[in-house]
């Protein structure tokens, strides 16, 4: 594995790739592509080493009955992932301003909360993608280091050492459900 592939790097300033720090030093959880059948247990991590995370989800996969509550009362975050996944970069401004205008309604009206960041699918985006996006509100984010997780499922030792061997301040770290 590349470090190329794992560390992202973006000179765009409409896109998030870290956080500024204050005096302590960290870093920013982040899972994609949920909320699925193992978020109970990935809750149940983060809250016993009383870590924050930022969930993106799929709207299309956000239902009343999911744990979604529980994520809020927590502290984490929920942004959106869009609504179905599409490589967002192929479309047309007016169907990536739909797809994004109906995630963010969906997810805000199960939660109650205002949607206030987003992640495109794939980490695809072009100059319509941040239209649409600062129409909505929406903050693009994308990560500084990309755990390789979906690539790497069987190799777990794999995925940490990419994580760690490339952490800095602030950065956001890439993960799925």
């Amino acid at each position: 594995m590349t470090a190329s592939s794992v560390v992202y790097s973006s000179k765009d300033p409409n896109i998030l790739i870290s956080v500024p720090t204050t005096n302590e030093k960290g870093i920013v959880l982040s899972f994609d592509d949920g909320p699925g059948r193992v978020l109970p247990e990935i809750l149940d991590v983060l809250k016993e080493e009383k870590v924050p995370a930022a969930f993106f989800w799929q709207s299309r996969l956000l239902y009343a009955e999911r744990p979604w509550k529980r994520v809020i009362d927590e502290g984490h975050e929920i942004g959106t992932h869009s609504s179905k996944h599409l490589n967002l970069a192929a479309l047309s401004y007016e169907e990536q301003y739909r797809d994004l205008f109906n995630s963010k309604v969906n997810i805000e009206k199960i939660t109650g909360k205002t949607v206030k960041y987003f992640r495109p699918p794939f980490g695809q985006y072009n100059a319509d993608t941040i239209k649409a996006a600062a129409k909505l509100d929406l903050t693009p984010v994308m990560w500084r280091i990309a755990s390789m997780d979906w690539e790497l499922e069987d190799q777990p030792d794999q995925i940490i050492l990419n994580v760690i061997q490339n952490l800095e301040d602030g950065a956001i770290i890439l993960m799925h459900e």
